[in-house]
């Protein structure tokens, strides 16, 4: 029944708790499913207590187990652990506290695991998370690196000690989180958020091997959501070769290793370096070939400019020759190698005809080789 109350006819607490207990004693037994977040074996106790979390959210609740029931477990319960119960709701109307009392409880097999993440998977690929074309491009130099990683963990030296080797002037943001357990989810995501508001090159997010279920947080479903709405290129690194959580999938690039992943961020300077020598050993090559190539061509060209001009100028010369040839058939000199001779009168005029000359006139004639002076005596008539 609805409980009508008001500023001047308030229900007291003990009202309230009845009508929660009442509510509550309705409910009927459920099965839950979630992580073990607290739990500390009392020791002879009839009960135990332990805290259930979501594995998705930050939500939890108190769980009251019979101590037989946990002894009976397959492995023993662990913090950290995935485990299903089966129980009711209890209020404790004097503390104001509910609880779930178990009447069973078993840990998530191995078999369970798989098919939920092969589902989380299947579904998550579905809605595009997963396509290539969201993958964005690690720069080829990044200046800032951010690094989640475990708190002084394998995983971060080897990323900062291999970085630094290949790439001195690397600069790191780094976040140690927790990278197992209750608590990892929260932390990777709030650090990874935190990291991709601050504008850097890459983030990488790295954690040594283990156990397929101390890797579990990687393949939960709210951080690979985050991871594919973060603005920053992501970089997962986490396990080994074999290791494939859902991050790798979501990532911009899967790395194999912690190790692999400080190769793949940065190039190696002395490489590079190596590199550089090869292209200008390649170029210098390419120029000398070039070189030597142009000098041929221009020999070549030279060569055949050269026997082109010595054609013309034999052909010319030839020309020459020949005119030459006729000029000096032409020309007075040849007409005196007959034997003829020019004769001209005192004026120098050449004398044509014999009335040019009158008796005793002194003309000059000349023969094919030297000259002279003569004087007409008489006339013809």
């Amino acid at each position: 029944m609805a409980l009508e109350t008001s500023e001047q006819s308030p229900a007291s607490v003990r009202v309230i708790s009845q009508l929660l207990t009442d509510y509550i004693n309705r409910l009927s037994s459920i099965w839950i499913e979630g992580q073990v977040a607290q739990y500390r074996v009392r020791p002879g106790a009839s009960v135990q207590f332990l805290t259930l979390r979501d594995t998705d959210a930050q939500f939890s609740l108190k769980v009251m187990v019979n101590s037989g029931l946990i002894g009976a477990m397959d492995p023993p319960l662990a913090e950290g652990q995935r485990i299903i119960i089966y129980g009711r709701c209890d209020f404790w109307a004097k503390q104001g506290s509910l609880q779930i009392v178990a009447r069973e409880i078993r840990a998530v097999g191995l078999g369970e695991l798989l098919a939920q993440l092969a589902a989380l998977k299947e579904k998550l690929a579905a809605e595009g998370l997963f396509l290539p074309e969201r993958k964005k491009l690690l720069p080829f130099l990044p200046k800032r690196i951010g690094l989640i990683t475990g708190r002084q963990s394998d995983a971060m030296h080897d990323v900062l000690t291999i970085t630094k080797d290949r790439w001195p002037g690397a600069d790191f943001e780094i976040r140690e989180v927790a990278v197992q357990g209750v608590s990892a989810v929260g932390e990777v995501t709030a650090a990874l958020k935190e990291l991709d508001l601050l504008k850097l090159d890459v983030i990488v997010i790295a954690r040594g091997g283990g156990s397929m279920e101390d890797l579990l947080p990687f393949s939960n479903e709210a951080l690979v959501r985050a991871v594919s709405l973060a603005t920053t290129p992501i970089v997962s690194a986490i396990g080994h070769e074999q290791d494939t959580p859902l991050l790798d999938f979501v990532a911009d690039l899967r790395a194999s290793t912690p190790t692999d992943a400080a190769k793949r961020i940065v190039p190696s300077v002395i490489e590079e370096r190596k590199n550089v020598a090869d292209l200008r050993a390649r170029n210098r090559r390419s120029i000398s070939n070039a070189l030597d190539m142009n000098r041929l061509r221009l020999n070549e060209v030279r060569n055949r400019m050269t026997q082109r001009l010595m054609y013309l100028v034999d052909a010319e010369l030839t020309t020459v020759k020949h005119l030459r040839a006729q000029i000096r058939a032409l020309s007075p000199a040849a007409t005196l190698e007959r034997g003829y001779a020019i004769v001209s009168d005192h004026s120098g005029k050449i004398v044509r005809d014999e009335s040019q000359v009158a008796a005793g006139e002194e003309v000059l004639i000349r023969v094919n080789i030297g000259e002279f002076f003569a004087h007409r005596t008489k006339s013809n008539k």
